[in-house]
């Protein structure tokens, strides 16, 4: 049978496939066995009690769905002494996503969330930076670097940065986020989107915009994997969109280590021990032993450079 098992720097999952953050519980343990994922990502945190934003918070459009959460937290103390110890019963790694509105937040909040037990933390610089006037973090690379090297100097654990769909400066933000201390990015966030209900003619989130995921984003999401695996060394993780066997192959394939599946879960909560025995059984069909044989592999040699790390595109 296949090896499905992946490095991302010191960590290494027996599978490819993890949630993404924000659409996973522990209460998903009644739906399938949570040992059989690659590893378990938290909703965001934050460090204060937050309410999160006016509803409605979520609606559908085509192809995809907005939200517009707010990140509702019950703070870093309760996440430390009821959350962290639930998933000390399984053995796949537990990664811990983070959102803050400073530099100087994010790190303090980093440090809080380095305990044992934990095996990474994500870190969202694509959420709202208050010092650059809500501009997120991933947005710039040099609030990125600020950003990161702040959180790097607060904890020893791997850290992964959550890239934004938002910039139009994908590798470098990429690369500053690498040289600022990331070990592995995590491409990519929602994008920024809106939707208007015409018979009220009032924006159908309760925040107004919020952020689109689903299958229209992967177009976009995996464009940026497929830049940011072009771009750095450390590992990159595909998000956006993944909702079939063919869409995790061509993450795979365009680069990314590892991918996170979120969207699809809502509708169908078992899916990621699904892709994962197809992923199984699609490699042993191709006679693929391993994902290293798969990873990256995408045959892009005729393109030029200028094409390949064109932003703007044709």
């Amino acid at each position: 049978m296949a090896d499905l098992t992946t490095k991302l720097g010191s960590l290494t999952l027996q599978s490819p496939i993890m949630p993404a953050s924000g659409t996973f519980t522990d209460e998903l343990a009644q739906v399938f066995d949570l040992g059989l994922i690659g590893a378990h990502v938290t909703k965001t945190i934050t460090a204060e009690t937050r309410g999160g934003n006016p509803t409605p918070r979520v609606c559908e459009v085509a192809g995809g769905m907005l939200n517009s959460i707010g990140i509702p937290s019950k703070g870093v103390d309760y996440f430390v002494d009821h959350v962290i110890p639930i998933y000390r019963q399984w053995d796949a790694p537990l990664v811990v996503s983070i959102s803050a509105g400073t530099a100087d937040d994010f790190a303090r909040l980093c440090a809080r969330v380095s305990q044992p037990g934990v095996a990474a933390i994500e870190v969202n610089i694509s959420c709202p930076n208050i010092e650059e006037d809500g501009k997120a973090f991933a947005m710039r690379p040099e609030t990125t670097i600020r950003a990161m090297e702040a959180l790097r100097a607060a904890s020893d654990l791997p850290l992964w940065a959550k890239l934004s769909p938002n910039t139009g400066q994908t590798v470098e933000v990429a690369q500053a986020a690498e040289a600022a201390g990331a070990d592995a990015l995590v491409v990519a966030n929602t994008l920024l989107a809106m939707a208007i209900d015409v018979d009220s003619r009032k924006p159908r989130l309760g925040n107004l915009m919020g952020g689109l995921s689903g299958p229209s984003l992967k177009p976009i999401t995996l464009r940026m994997a497929y830049q940011a695996a072009r771009s750095v060394s450390i590992p990159v993780i595909g998000c956006g969109g993944i909702s079939t066997l063919q869409d995790v192959l061509e993450y795979l394939i365009a680069g990314a280590a590892a991918v996170q599946v979120g969207t699809a879960s809502f509708r169908e909560p078992a899916i990621m021990p699904r892709l994962i025995e197809e992923l199984a059984a699609w490699m042993d069909a191709q006679g693929i032993a391993s994902l290293p044989e798969l990873i990256g592999s995408v045959r892009d040699d005729e393109a030029s450079d200028a094409m390949i790390y064109a932003e703007a595109a044709p």
